[in-house]
């Protein structure tokens, strides 16, 4: 083999794509193929990781977010020396094996997200170039100065969440964020002017980014372009790569055959011929791997001035930095509010934002519009802003979806972490990015106000009716529904002490009646517990039920019917506990019901020996609180007397 190490490096990328995609008869060969030229350029010169310490702190970030194409990232992490095997390789898609049909998150062998669900990998990118200049800022430019790179593809710039994240980084003026355009022009249909005619540069530059288009195989070009983005201070950069899909397959280029189906044999037996590459599959020149090697040594060196900078930081600064890092967990007051008043727990919410801003400062709130009814703001924080990068609280602008991602992309990054505030019934907007951080068990946080139909006129659009249930089929998702001060307070402590996954924190509009006397914080840590004890039933509740249930209870005894309340701010953190702590708190042979102003569904997992789950199972109206009350059968009398009925 003659060719240049550099084109012997892209081929190799080629090779062992097509190869693993062909063993697994399974994956995206196009994508690898077409970019393999792109990615030797910014691995090769620019990219700024360390393989023996793939975690270390100032590392560049490097999203894939065209994530089908996840044999390009495999390659590259192999070859660069990163903890990936060949044998991985030739597991991909298999059981068990760290080569996944798309990214999955696992930082310590250099795959820093998941990706797969096409806009989210570059909204992520997103919220981690915030992070970037944020850190860079408060702890100094000597402890925190990378980039974040993106490689995106047709599919994630059709998406709307890439619309939203794109518009907003170009608004902050994200100068070190450079996203990589797969401009091959074919999708999964075929030809991409099926459905997607317009200029992405042309786009872009009106988001107020900075643009450049090039020969996605012209190595020189893209080196140019890449130092082109590194001078741009101003503005996040767009580098449009015209590439063909399936680049060197015979007959396979440059169509949709090349997506997402394995080449077959005989096409990269002519791919292979074409490039003159005679080794046998899964075996990489002895000077790929060197050239690789000496191109991460970029990395280490840059690794090594950087911990020289942080052991000459003095101690105190070292300490606050390391604290944001590593934090310690947070014991959270209730707030104190008169025994007997009436408070929304979305306002008992923001007086204990404040208290957690002062212990954990590296904190962020993600407002997605909203700020003014969710409470969601730190009083004492500025906006982070183009001349701002302080500011601890992010205005996402009407932009749901992608403040989910984009907190997901700030927690990711490591030395902040973001929660995001609007309304429960928008949730449905930030679903695929609430689920991915289930996935990837990433303690984001997201805050829901106006949790109920009890939000009033504004009716059925804005009432959530089954977003509780559906935010709680999520796995790894903690939903809390507190009551009171107290549980508002440890609900807000468990989130965010919580680090193997995400949690949310539903809240209502309406004032909620403040107990004579607190429970106690250890047990609404359980998730679930007797609020009020009974010996004939159970009655379980969450969030503003909980007040209603204790005057149905009042009410259910005035007929000599002892009635047990038990308040359920998280159904999750219930489950997890002993099943001898659960038929405690439930009872083993007493009717249970349960109440929430909202779908029954996923109530049947408590429901027992009679008892009934009332809810509302229709969609609400427009009408003030105390009326839909009325009229959806939300009172103590009528609470008491559907129980009674369901009893007799």
């Amino acid at each position: 083999m003659t060719r240049n190490v550099e084109q012997l490096a892209a081929d190799t990328i080629r090779v062992l794509s097509m190869d693993a995609v062909q063993r697994a008869n399974s994956g995206h060969p196009g994508m690898p193929l077409g970019m393999a030229d792109i990615a030797v350029v910014l691995w090769s010169k620019f990219l700024k990781v360390n393989p023996t310490d793939p975690t270390w702190r100032d590392r560049d970030r490097f999203v894939l977010s065209n994530g089908h194409g996840s044999m390009l990232l495999y390659s590259l992490l192999h070859l660069s020396g990163f903890p990936l095997s060949m044998d991985d390789i030739k597991d991909f898609r298999q059981w068990g094996s760290e080569t996944a049909g798309h990214p999955e998150v696992h930082q310590a062998i250099g795959i820093e997200t998941t990706t797969g669900p096409l806009g989210q990998g570059i909204s992520m990118a997103v919220g981690m170039a915030i992070a970037e200049e944020h850190l860079a800022v408060v702890h100094g430019s000597d402890l925190t100065d990378h980039r974040t790179w993106v490689f995106v593809g047709d599919g994630d710039l059709m998406e709307g969440v890439s619309s939203e994240s794109s518009s907003l980084a170009g608004h902050l003026g994200l100068d070190k964020l450079t996203v990589f355009y797969d401009d091959n022009s074919i999708t999964i249909d075929g030809s991409t002017d099926l459905a997607f005619s317009e200029d992405v540069p042309a786009r872009y530059a009106a988001y107020g980014w900075h643009t450049l288009s090039v020969d996605g195989h012209d190595r020189e070009a893209i080196e140019a372009a890449i130092e082109l983005a590194i001078k741009e201070t101003d503005r996040p950069t767009l580098i449009a790569c015209k590439t063909h899909i399936g680049f060197g397959a015979p007959t396979k280029v440059d169509t949709a055959d090349a997506h997402g189906s394995p080449l077959g044999a005989e096409e990269i037996a002519g791919a292979k011929a074409a490039m003159g590459w005679e080794l046998p599959a899964f075996e990489v020149p002895d000077e790929v791997y060197a050239f690789f090697a000496e191109a991460m040594e970029k990395g280490g060196a840059a690794q090594a001035r950087w911990q020289s900078r942080v052991d000459a930081a003095d101690a105190d600064r070292r300490a606050v930095w390391e604290a944001a890092w590593n934090p310690d967990p947070v014991v959270l007051t209730a707030p104190n509010v008169e025994a007997g008043s009436s408070v929304a727990t979305r306002k008992l919410s923001h007086t204990v934002i404040q208290e957690l801003g002062r212990q954990r400062p590296e904190l962020m709130s993600i407002s997605g519009d909203l700020a003014p009814s969710t409470n969601s703001l730190f009083d004492d924080s500025t906006d982070f802003s183009r001349s701002d990068r302080t500011g601890r609280n992010i205005r996402a602008g009407i932009r749901e979806h992608a403040m989910g991602a984009i907190a997901n992309g700030i927690t990711q990054h490591g030395g902040a972490r973001a929660f995001g505030a609007t309304f429960l019934t928008f949730s449905d907007y930030m679903r695929p990015s609430v689920r991915l951080a289930g996935l990837m068990a990433v303690p984001s946080v997201f805050v829901w106000t106006h949790d109920s139909i009890f939000l009033g006129e504004d009716g059925p659009t804005h009432q959530p009716i089954e977003h509780l249930a559906a935010l709680r089929a999520i796995p790894g998702l903690h939903v809390f529904r507190p009551a009171d001060p107290t549980e508002t307070a440890v609900s807000w402590q468990e989130a965010i002490n919580r680090t193997d996954g995400p949690s949310a924190i539903a809240l209502t509009r309406q004032g909620l009646r403040v107990p004579a006397a607190s429970p106690d914080p250890d047990a609404v840590a359980k998730g679930g517990y007797i609020r009020r004890d009974g010996t004939d039933i159970v009655l379980v509740a969450t969030g503003s039920e909980v007040p209603l249930a204790e005057d149905a209870a009042v009410v259910l005894g005035e007929s000599g019917l002892s009635v047990r309340v038990v308040s359920m701010p998280c159904v999750e953190r219930f489950n997890q506990q002993s099943s001898e702590y659960r038929d405690a708190v439930l009872g083993s042979d007493l009717p249970v019901f349960t109440l929430e102003a909202a779908a029954t569904f996923g109530w049947s997992r408590f429901v027992s020996n009679g008892g009934v789950a009332i809810g509302i199972d229709r969609y609400g109206a427009s009408a003030p609180a105390e009326v839909l009350a009325e009229k959806f059968g939300f009172t103590p009398d009528a609470v008491a007397a559907t129980i009674s009925s369901a009893l007799h």
